[in-house]
């Protein structure tokens, strides 16, 4: 170590999740493998790209490759690439610390995790694969120099507490991973990788179609060694997948071909071929993951799909071609006509860029159709991992919404453990029913006490069950789905009654208009109209809002991101065949005096407000007028 080396700390969750590497147990240590040629082949990608787009980058890029070493004798392997190559600064940031979302969550999943396999799955979501090095080697030691600089870095850990960095003035372009193997261990698991033939066989397994060749160098040839005897040999075929005609494609290579671009370590839920002839030419192979990535709904996420041009990688995440609400599909796509030198802003105005978004939305969309006829539980996991980012699509995918809506599931009160489609609630309508009826709130146990659901219980009508925050939104937008209309059951007025019904309500209103009219200016400050209620069945009182009124939870997500809105009234309505209101009437139309009864409508108002989990204004005057009347209740 010369003087110029630093010891430097992991970040604390660095620390962590390098001990739960190496002391865990693990279904397949060979995966290792796979993620150090993953990351080399984005290496050399990026340097193509690069050297592409600066014509002035002083980078060799003749003779790209990935390259395995192996030393029996100092039982060391080495992955090779003269890709992009890093700075001391990439060196810290990337290796240093986990420079991720939610690390903390996922070290607290990865400590709960029961197998090793469980592990392995987490693992994947995090995109940390160069981790993996130390499930078999005792240290790992790093050189690189990024492409167009004079001089590179080392970086050398243990997998302890801490590492060594240095400058390595003599580093070729690249980056090369020396594993400082440990002992193989049949038992547990570790074969020998130094062997040629073991190794060959983890990259046919893993790796066979990476686009860059990955090639075995005869034992002796080192890049600072002797040249050994022999050539180095080429262990991966290099096709593309979406080349190859499907039938001569097996399940395991797509899984590991998705492995690859997605950097996850399960296998993908549902995988997705399309082949496009004619006056614009292009294939794609898409892939649905088993489950959502942890930063789905994180402002700083990536997304879209890898871009090829006649085989040659393009660009990462590829936004032009898939729409937000699908973020979470992988994969690539190969354009046989589009130019080299396409850039992002480019790709957002090409007529056959858009014309292939559409067709790839379409296809997934249709596979997800599939999948619900075809296979439920598959789908129900789709729905589950990543419903609530489709329903973004309602928004904005004016072309496809009645498609999204028919691949949708929601919770409802038919069935509390089993979520419906659209096409079956509309299957169970009653006659007469005109209505698909739905009530939004922040949990399933609270819209399942409110009070609006009561008179829809009495008549027997289904009603959808909306928690996720986007639903607040995509349902003041939509029309309706096969030709009947979204209502919810807490806003405007509700059409149940029978025509009798509706009769006796006319007269009973008329009976009541005194006192509506009176508690109307009591609680002026709170509501703006107090009315009957023909929803309620069993509850005094409830809160409705009028047809194009934010809701409550709408409100609070406006306020919580900081905007400035109006006070927003709402609607108290009374159900007149309660004991408690019933009581009031009574006494209101035998005592002149209604200073007395003001404090009962406050209460009425505060119960309706209560039912739905709303927040007092002032609990503690709430509570003071509850114990009032408890007290008089007694004596």
């Amino acid at each position: 170590m010369t003087a110029q080396a630093e010891t430097l700390e992991f970040q604390s969750e660095a620390r962590q999740l390098l001990q739960l590497m190496i002391h865990s147990v693990y279904s397949n240590k060979d995966t290792f493998l796979r993620e150090l040629i993953s990351n080399a082949s984005d290496a050399l990608d990026k340097l193509r790209l690069e050297a592409f787009r600066d014509k002035d980058l002083q980078a060799d890029t003749d003779d790209l490759k990935i390259t395995l070493e192996v030393d029996k004798a100092a039982r060391t392997l080495t992955v090779r690439d003269n890709g992009i190559g890093m700075d001391r600064d990439e060196v810290v940031g990337l290796i240093g610390t986990i420079a991720k979302s939610g690390t903390a969550e996922f070290l607290q999943k990865l400590k709960q995790a029961k197998d090793g396999a469980g592990t392995q799955d987490l693992i994947g979501q995090f995109g940390i694969g160069f981790y993996s090095s130390f499930m078999v080697a005792d240290k790992v030691t790093l050189v690189t120099r990024r492409a167009g600089r004079d001089e590179g870095v080392r970086w050398e850990s243990a997998g302890e507490s801490t590492y060594t960095i240095e400058a390595a003035p003599d580093a070729p372009q690249g980056t090369s991973v020396t594993l400082h193997l440990k002992p193989a261990d049949v038992e547990d698991g570790l074969p020998d990788y130094t062997e040629a033939a073991t190794l060959r066989t983890i990259v046919k397994r893993y790796s066979d179609f990476i686009t860059w060749p990955v090639q075995l160098a005869p034992e002796g040839d080192k890049a600072e060694g002797d040249k050994a005897d022999g050539d180095p040999e080429t262990i991966n075929s290099r096709k593309a997948l979406w080349a190859r005609p499907q039938s001569e494609v097996t399940d395991e290579e797509y899984a590991e071909f998705y492995k690859h671009i997605a950097h996850d370590w399960t296998d993908p839920l549902e995988t997705i071929r399309l082949q496009a002839e004619g006056t614009f030419e292009y294939q794609a192979l898409l892939f649905i993951p088993a489950r959502a990535p942890m930063d789905l709904f994180m402002r700083e996420r990536k997304r879209g799909v890898q871009l090829y041009v006649k085989r040659v990688f393009i660009m990462d995440d590829c936004e032009a071609l898939m729409p937000e609400y699908l973020r979470f599909v992988k994969g690539v796509v190969d354009a046989q006509d589009l130019s080299l030198n396409v850039s992002r802003e480019i790709l957002q105005n090409d007529r056959h860029i858009q014309m292939m978004r559409r067709r790839l939305v379409r296809k997934v969309l249709s596979t997800v159709k599939s999948m619900m006829t075809e296979k439920p539980e598959q789908y129900a996991t789709f729905w589950r991992e990543f419903g609530r980012a489709v329903k973004e699509g309602l928004l904005d995918d004016f072309d496809n919404r009645e498609t999204i809506l028919g691949i949708a599931s929601f919770d409802s009160t038919h069935d509390a453990e089993k979520q419906t489609t659209l096409e079956d609630y509309v299957a169970r309508m009653p006659e007469g029913q005109e209505h698909i009826y739905y009530l939004t709130g922040e949990s399933r146990a609270t819209i399942e006490n409110s009070p609006h659901l009561e008179a829809f219980r009495a008549k027997g009508y289904e009603v959808l069950v909306l928690t996720d925050p986007i639903d607040e939104m995509w349902v003041d937008s939509v029309p309706g789905f096969n030709g009947k209309q979204f209502q919810s059951v807490a806003k405007g007025q509700v059409d149940l009654d029978t025509d009798e019904e509706k009769a006796e309500a006319k007269e009973r209103a008329k009976d009541f208009a005194s006192m509506l009219e009176w508690m109307t200016s009591s609680l002026e400050s709170d509501v703006k109209q107090v009315r009957l209620s023909s929803r309620l069945t069993t509850s005094p009182a409830c809160l409705v809002g009028d047809e194009n009124d934010l809701t409550p939870t709408m409100e609070k997500m406006y306020r919580a991101m900081g905007q400035q809105l109006p006070p927003i009234k709402r609607i108290l309505e009374l159900n007149p065949t309660h004991s408690l209101v019933a009581a009031l009437h009574k006494a209101f139309t035998e005592d002149k005096d209604h200073e007395g009864l003001a404090e009962t409508a406050e209460l009425l108002y505060g119960l309706a407000l209560l039912a739905e989990g709303g927040e007092l204004a002032d609990p503690s005057r709430f509570v003071k007028l509850v114990s009032q009347r408890a007290e008089q209740s007694l004596s």
